[in-house]
This record gives structure tokens, sequence and C-alpha cells, in this order.
């Protein structure tokens, strides 16, 4: 008989892993930070490239890469997958979501507290959603419950933590200022993410569900460095084009 069978699986972690997950979300905060100063022009329209640019770094690598990468250093005695469907949406909910909250907050140039607090809670519900998308696309031996006042625990932090960076990302113009907002927002971040896995019980079962397609393992790991490291090349290109073209352009009017 399987002596798992009914347990309750205690989690370890990876340590190396905690540390690399945290050093992903600052960059995708800092990223996200550097982009948003730019997102409305002087005369208050959208620069939708520098939008899809900071959406992306806070959503796709500050919030998603950091999870995954942190779900990589949850082990328990039993293999986990992913459902490569769940997870594709959770990246994109990320990434979507993170977009509107910045628009919002942005105020088309001129920071207003109604925007930002809409913004906000947006923001730190799209995490929420983000992190027990990631959650529920596991696939393995055991069945899952949450722990409902950890989870509102968990919702508390992301909601605060989602106010204190767009405040920091429209109010802060100095670079020393966006690299600590930067740390400081990685630190909320990974702080959500692990108070919610605090929140989840795993009692071991017979067989994993049955799913069509998913991902584990080095996979997983080989998926996450991926779309890191492409967004974070796709964003630097458009940053360094549309730092050129205004440069082009102070040259025309001087």
């Amino acid at each position: 008989m399987d002596p798992l069978l009914g347990q309750l699986l205690t989690p370890r972690y990876d340590a190396a892993l905690v540390l690399l997950s945290y050093l992903i979300s600052f960059w995708g905060a800092l990223l996200a930070l550097q982009c948003a100063k730019s997102m409305f022009r002087k005369n208050g329209t959208l620069d939708l490239g520098m939008t899809v640019c900071a959406a992306a770094s806070l959503g796709g690598i500050g919030i998603w890469s950091m999870h995954f990468l942190a779900m990589q250093a949850y082990r328990l005695s039993v293999p986990i997958a992913y459902d490569v469907w769940l997870t594709a949406a959770s990246l994109l909910a990320a990434i979507v979501i993170s977009g509107i909250a910045l628009y919002l907050a942005g105020g088309h140039g001129k920071f207003k507290t109604g925007g930002w607090l809409a913004g906000s809670l947006l923001a730190g519900v799209g995490v929420c959603v983000m992190h027990y998308m990631g959650m529920y696309a596991m696939n393995l031996r055991a069945t899952m419950s949450l722990n409902l006042a950890t989870v509102a625990i968990s919702l508390a932090i992301a909601v605060v933590a989602a106010g204190a960076a767009l405040w920091l990302a429209f109010n802060l113009t100095q670079l020393l200022h966006r690299i600590v907002a930067a740390l400081v927002m990685a630190l909320a971040v990974c702080s959500m993410h692990y108070v919610g896995m605090y929140a989840a019980n795993m009692i071991c079962t017979t067989d994993a569900p049955l799913i069509p397609l998913k991902i584990g393992g080095n996979y997983l790991d080989v998926s996450v460095y991926a779309v890191a490291g492409l967004l974070s090349l796709c964003i630097f290109w458009v940053v360094l084009g549309r730092s050129m073209d205004d440069n082009k352009l102070a040259e025309t009017l001087r």
C-alpha cells in the first residue's frame, strides 16, 4: 500500500530558486517602472508601445515569471506538472490586467487618486487571479484545499503592494528611486506568492488527474526563462527605438 496515500504533503523550498524568483520579480518591476514613465506623451495621449512594454514587464516578468520560478522552488514528495493551457492563460491574464491597471493609474499623464485606487484594486486582484490560476494549473497526485483567511491576507498584500507600485511608477523621476521602488515591489509580489502558497494544503491521492497537455520539470524552467528573456529583449528593442526617435526629433527641433 502506498504510504503517502491520504497523507498531508509537507512542502520544502529550494533556497536558490526562491532567491532567483525575487531577482526576476525585481527585474520585471524595474523595467515596468522605467516604461511607465513614458506611457503617456506630453499632450496626454497614450503611447501604445510603451504601455505594452510596461504591462509585459510587470505582468509577464515581474509577476508570471516570478510565480513559476517560485513554483519550481516548491518541492513535494510527488511529481508536479502543469496544465499548459491554464499556464498560458495565466500569463495572458497577468499582462492584460497589469496593462489596464497601469492605464487607469496613469490618468492620461496626470496622476489622479481615483484612477490610482481603481488601478490598485484591479492590479491586486489580477495578481491573485494569476497566482491561483497558476496553482490550479498544477497536475499532481493530490487534492488542494485553501485556507480562506490566508487567501484573504494574500489578496490584501497584493492590493497594497499594487497601490504602492503604481504610485511609485507615476510619481518617481530618478533612476535610484525606481531601483529602490522595484526592490520593494518585488518583495511585496514575492510575499503575496508565498503567503498564497502557505494557504494551500495538499492531500495525497492515488493518481493525478488526466489532462491533454502538460509541462513540468526542466521544460517548465526553460519555458519561464524563455518568456522572461524574450520579453526583455523585445522591451529593450522598443525602448531603444523610441529613444532614438526622440533624439532625432530633438535634433530636428533644434
